[in-house]
């Protein structure tokens, strides 16, 4: 087994609508894959079916492999895989405390079955303090979310999916609408997880965050890869380089469609 994930000719449709035309897609060990395409290529499907949030029509999908059932596959199924999902919307709940968002779903109990509030928040700082780094005194497991700058937040996110585990780290549009600053910081932690011998898909449509900290890149457009990249083999500036060609180029055949 050397893919964590391995995707072989997925097709999606929504009420007659093409979302995935035959995609090829995987993930390795130890593996940042960073995601590119406008909105509307597919990007936000093919990560929902990976999750269990949506299943696919045909082809064939394997998660450390397991063949995939679309029609048994669910998130708790993902979860037990491995899989977590950090979405760019609803990550986390704003008036809710720290310790209650990262085991929502997931509370741990006592013997007789009662919430166990005590051990939650020694996790949570330990969380805190191990895997998000935070060293001050001003956040604490009792600290709400929203008090929490962008990049915090993200990185709450992002440790509550490495704490239980996950063998690869969803992450849709982490850096939407955040500073330079807060960019780096959820850069930081994307490192982090990658440090820890886990995976990570990063989706994104600034290719300038993506590419620091990806091992390879893909493309995808109108539903289908169109293109897959190494990092090691072009530079940022190639890379965008690259990307803008291929636009040019869709953009002309889309108008030939049109036309005819």
């Amino acid at each position: 087994m050397d893919k964590l994930v391995e995707m072989k000719n997925i097709y999606k449709s929504y009420d007659g609508v093409a979302a995935l035309k035959g995609i090829d897609f995987e993930v390795g060990f130890n593996e940042v894959v960073g995601i590119l395409g406008d909105n509307g290529a597919g990007k936000s499907t093919l990560i929902k079916i990976i999750s269990g949030v949506h299943s696919f029509d045909d082809g064939e999908m394997y998660i450390r492999g397991v063949k995939i059932d679309p029609k048994k596959y669910s998130v708790k199924m993902a979860h037990n895989l491995g899989v977590e999902t950090v979405y760019q919307e609803k990550a986390l709940a704003d008036k809710q405390t720290l310790w209650r968002n990262v085991f929502v779903g997931r509370q741990i109990t006592n013997k007789l079955g009662f919430l166990n509030i005590k051990k939650e928040k020694e996790e949570t700082n330990k969380i805190m303090h191990d895997l998000m780094g935070f060293r001050g005194v001003g956040v604490s497991a009792d600290s709400v979310i929203k008090t929490l700058s962008g990049g915090e937040r993200q990185g709450v996110a992002i440790s509550r999916a490495m704490y239980f585990e996950a063998e690869l780290v969803i992450l849709d549009e982490p850096t939407m609408a955040l500073s330079l600053q807060e960019v780096k910081k959820v850069l930081k932690f994307i490192q982090a997880v990658k440090d820890r011998g886990k995976s990570c898909i990063y989706i994104s449509h600034n290719i300038a965050n993506v590419y620091p900290v990806s091992d390879r890149f893909v493309a995808i457009d109108r539903g289908k890869v169109v293109g897959a990249y190494n990092r090691k083999d072009l530079s940022l500036e190639e890379l965008s380089e690259e990307l803008i060609r291929y636009t040019k180029s869709s953009t002309q055949i889309n108008q030939g469609e049109r036309i005819s």
